[in-house]
């Protein structure tokens, strides 16, 4: 069971309804601590209990002077949580409401965690480079453990998480954000490549280059599958370094081998490794976009929520339509 502590800071003269507002959600373990002018209530709740709870609470007290929710993860508990038979049987006559029966970290908490990875920063393409360097290495030795290496770095991962989450909450500054560190990030990796691929001589027939010169079934329902296994990694609060080498497998090594190619003059292979780039990005985000709706990511405000749903809508048709038209395209070159 994953576990986070909420710290509510309440003003004092504003906490009468504090157990209504908790009713049908399971908290583990309630504290309390008072001075004079707030009231700060500790929860231990199951993490997919945290996104409902804080939506209460932001509902009734979110626009109090002074009112904050922190929310911190939790390694291990002492004693162990084993409820007493009495609370089981008492907690089974209670109803019980769910979080849209997944079990899943609060949006904020996704949010939180995606805008960490966004803005173009020297950390992030220091990252970008060094993961090209690793990449483009490991595919002119067609080594798989390096090329593992740079897959393990996975600069692009923040960016197109966040695109797909930006659309699941109609969130379009994020999505500008995303979409600003998505280009600069690819841009980068693309121009380092082609220069690596102008320094150094890049024999196409190597397996490592030659299988990312073409897109099959096979490459999409790769992409669809990492895309899916990150984000619900993601949405699981899981380590970025596990969601970075799903994802990763499908961007890195054949944006890199893409520009390699081109830089070393094989230029109709570089065009099947940059179909095979797009295509994987395509996929990416649009298993992105479905897993977030599969786990029940959400506005909260019914406003909100209208607007999600439209760009989601125009989202999953613009990603559905290009990858017809990419199918469209690589059919007429297999004729």
């Amino acid at each position: 069971m994953i576990l986070r502590v909420m710290q509510i800071f309440i003003p004092d003269s504003n906490h009468e309804n504090l157990d209504d507002l908790l009713e049908g959600r399971e908290v583990l373990g309630r504290w309390r601590d008072t001075d004079s002018d707030q009231l700060v209530l500790h929860l231990l709740v199951p993490a997919e209990e945290t996104e409902p709870i804080m939506d209460r609470f932001e509902q009734a007290y979110g626009d109090t002077k002074g009112f904050h929710v922190l929310l911190f993860p939790v390694e291990a508990v002492l004693p162990r949580l084993k409820p007493e038979p009495d609370e089981e049987e008492e907690e089974a006559d209670k109803p019980k409401e769910k979080n849209n029966g997944k079990e899943r970290i609060s949006r904020e908490e996704l949010y939180s965690n995606v805008s960490e990875g966004l803005g173009v920063t020297r950390v992030f393409m220091g990252l970008v480079m060094l993961s090209v360097v690793v990449a483009g290495v490991g595919l002119l030795r067609d080594d798989v453990a390096v090329i593992i290496g740079a897959m393990v770095i996975a600069p692009l991962l923040g960016p197109n998480v966040a695109m797909a989450l930006a659309v699941t909450l109609g969130d379009f500054d994020l999505l500008r954000s995303a979409l600003k560190t998505n280009i600069a990030g690819s841009g980068t990796a693309f121009a380092l490549s082609i220069v690596g691929g102008f320094l150094f001589v890049v024999d196409p027939e190597i397996p490592s280059i030659a299988s990312r010169t073409g897109v099959d079934i096979g490459d999409i329902l790769l992409a669809l599958a990492a895309g899916c296994a990150g984000t619900l990694a993601f949405t699981q609060g899981l380590s970025g370094a596990v969601i970075g080498v799903m994802v990763a497998v499908a961007l890195v090594p054949p944006l890199v081998a893409c520009g390699m190619l081109l830089g070393n003059g094989s230029y109709t292979l570089a065009g099947g490794a940059f179909l095979l780039t797009v295509t994987n990005l395509i996929c990416i985000n649009l298993a992105g976009v479905a897993t977030f709706l599969l786990q029940g990511v959400r506005p909260r405000s019914w406003w909100e929520v209208e607007r999600a749903r439209k760009a989601t809508i125009q989202s999953m048709l613009i990603w559905i339509g290009l990858l017809l038209i990419l199918g469209l395209v690589l059919w007429l070159n297999h004729d």
